[in-house]
């Protein structure tokens, strides 16, 4: 049984069959499909109400396929939430954003009026892990046996390159291979982590690599450098950061040497990249966590308790989940400061699922241009 119901404010939610009005303090946001069934375009349109002009604004992100029918309004002034009515919930969530910080940014690169479309993600998600340290230290080792001992917890994203494939490399499986002119856009548009130019080539993380990963339940490893550490904590990304250190700076000397594998050059280039890295790595507010790779086991066994690997955690609570897995329909009937009240298209008896549904926004995370993580639902009895 769901709580008792609070009162809700009812207000303005646009219903229409074909496409969508939404107030947002001086502009009104049009948001439908193409009058052109066989076109899976989704048309956006601004009016400014102070000097009565349409503008049709740069659209960032990947859209949704709309549905013949939804239901939207606006979250926080800054976001037009949209739910699909004809699909499972988790599959119907998705939200505009109009007035982020990531928009904002977008806007003043770009100089034009941007929107970006976020995918609405029912639960947190597990975070993913930004592993760093310099050359020698021991990080492969201590994620290659994260990967052995937990295969079902952890993965890998697949980078993207500009390079070509090589002798039975797969397209999507050891590299996203890609053009240089839409990499290049990708990265104006703020859809990668970090990305390096490499002997003329493009390398890069995007943010719906690791997303995707996330998506299949389980935690993404990031192996990078402290750059793209920092890269990726200025991001939307929400993420855990660890540096592995040596417990010296002598140790790690004697560790690459003991390699037997580079040259003498090439030995100092990577102590002077560690060195840098090592300065870095203190930082303020860029690691969570610094751990010194003195003992192997030891190190691996730290690395574990800081990830809580042996803690059975569900990612949400129960209801939610179900929730978002059932197949009913529901549509936005009004909001409460963060809470949406959802109403079911269905008939309650028939399809076992609740009619009335509150959906909290109050701990979102995440954001465009990758998935918008953290929504909470729970039953309400009566309205």
């Amino acid at each position: 049984m769901g709580e008792e119901a609070v009162e809700f404010s009812v207000e303005k939610v646009a219903t229409d069959c074909k496409q969508n009005t939404v107030d947002v303090g001086d502009k009104t946001y049009v948001i439908g499909r193409s009058d052109d069934d066989s076109k899976s375009s989704i048309i956006i349109k601004i009016l400014d109400k102070q000097t009565q002009t349409w503008v049709v604004p740069t659209v960032l992100g990947t859209q949704p396929t709309l549905t013949k029918s939804q239901s939207a309004i606006s979250v926080f002034d800054e976001k037009i939430l949209i739910i699909e009515k004809g699909v499972p919930l988790n599959e119907s969530i998705w939200l505009l954003e109009i007035e982020t910080p990531f928009v904002k940014q977008q806007r003043k690169i770009k100089g034009t009026e941007v929107v970006s479309w976020s995918k609405g993600v029912i639960g947190v998600g597990q975070k993913p892990v930004v592993i760093s340290g310099p050359s020698g230290v021991g990080k492969g080792t201590l994620i290659a046996k994260l990967m052995k001992d937990y295969p079902s917890k952890f993965g890998f994203s697949v980078s993207h390159t500009t390079r070509s494939p090589r002798e039975k490399e797969i397209d999507g499986v050891h590299y996203h291979f890609t053009e240089r002119i839409k990499i290049d856009k990708d990265i104006s548009e703020g859809k990668f982590l970090e990305f390096a130019h490499v002997h003329g080539n493009v390398y890069g993380t995007s943010i719906e690599a690791v997303e995707s990963v996330t998506d299949e339940g389980k935690r993404c490893i990031l192996d990078i450098d402290v750059q793209g550490a920092r890269s990726v904590r200025a991001s939307s990304l929400e993420a855990i950061f660890i540096f592995v250190c040596p417990p010296s700076f002598e140790e790690l000397e004697k560790r690459l040497r003991a390699r037997g594998t580079e040259t003498e050059e090439q030995i100092q280039k990577r102590l002077r990249n560690a060195r840098a890295e090592l300065d870095q790595s203190n930082s303020p507010g860029l690691f969570d966590h610094l751990l010194v790779n003195d003992d192997l086991e030891t190190c691996y066994e730290n690395l574990k308790n800081l990830l809580t690997l042996d803690d059975d955690q569900e990612d949400s609570d129960d209801f939610s989940v179900k929730a978002g897995k059932q197949t009913t329909s529901y549509s936005i009937v009004s909001k409460n400061d963060s809470e949406i009240m959802l109403q079911s298209e269905t008939n309650e008896s028939k399809s076992g699922a609740a009619s009335l549904l509150a959906l909290d926004l109050s701990s979102l995370s995440g954001g465009a241009p990758g998935r918008t993580r953290g929504l909470k639902i729970r039953a309400v009895n009566s309205f």
